[in-house]
């Protein structure tokens, strides 16, 4: 949490404090010694506002959040419940749970940019694009390169020498669509168990001629009792971790 706050600092600091008197120029630029160009307050602030509105599209395609709801929702399906648990509650689990996988990613992102920026070695400009290093080296490992050929061939983009050079606009569809693949492989394998149960459940009903009577309602409990028996929520929960080489 102690990462995820100074990521949140980062921003709120690229604001600088409001002026105690009033009458603040709606646009002032001023060019610094070394160069830098500085906007008023009024115009970071737009600035900032703007990019909170991209803040839930980058935590869902930049970080391990895709594939985390993804599984959970198939999960859920497989085991034939329909609201539960809610959508709340499996969106609050997959937040922290990728909270808890970036955690190596965030303390980098804290070490490279936060900090020097807030010792005012970095200009905010700088610190963002320290920032973006710790993302791309994550979304970078988890994507495949059959996926990045593909959008590097669409997008036209000539062949890059180091991952460092791949632009962000192609490695993003590249990452989140390998996300996909991946968390659909996992439902895949969560999904077989629970259909072998209802097949066994549909064929004794139809053994016994209860045809009439849905196997969906008696598959339910034992499907309940079976993934409480082995630990389900555990062994889910730590094959996401692992997915991602903790």
């Amino acid at each position: 949490m102690k990462s995820l706050f100074s990521l949140f600092l980062l921003v709120l600091l690229s604001v600088p404090a409001l002026a105690a008197d009033t009458g603040i120029p709606a646009v002032n630029v001023v060019t610094g010694e070394d160069g830098a160009t500085n906007y008023s307050v009024t115009i970071q602030i737009l600035a900032l506002m703007t990019l909170l509105t991209f803040l839930p599209a980058m935590v869902m395609m930049m970080t391990s959040f895709t594939r985390i709801i993804v599984v959970f929702a198939i999960l859920r399906q497989a085991l034939g419940l329909q609201q539960t648990p809610s959508n709340q509650v499996l969106v609050g689990l997959a937040l922290f749970l990728s909270l808890f996988i970036m955690g190596p990613v965030l303390d980098k992102v804290n070490e490279v940019a936060v900090q020097p920026y807030i010792q005012e070695e970095l200009t905010a400009f700088e610190a963002v694009q320290a920032a973006s290093g710790p993302f791309r080296q994550f979304m970078v490992r988890q994507t495949r390169e059959t996926d990045l050929d593909l959008f590097m061939k669409l997008s036209k983009t000539p062949p890059v020498a180091t991952p460092e050079d791949i632009p962000f606009t192609v490695l993003v569809p590249a990452f989140v669509t390998s996300e996909l693949k991946t968390a659909f492989q996992i439902g895949f394998m969560l999904f077989i168990p629970f259909l072998v149960l209802d097949l066994v459940v549909a064929s004794v009903l139809m053994a016994m001629g209860m045809m009439m009577l849905s196997p969906v309602i008696i598959s339910l409990p034992f499907k309940l009792m079976l993934f409480v028996l082995v630990d389900g929520w555990a062994m889910v929960i730590g094959t996401l971790a692992a997915s991602f080489g903790l």
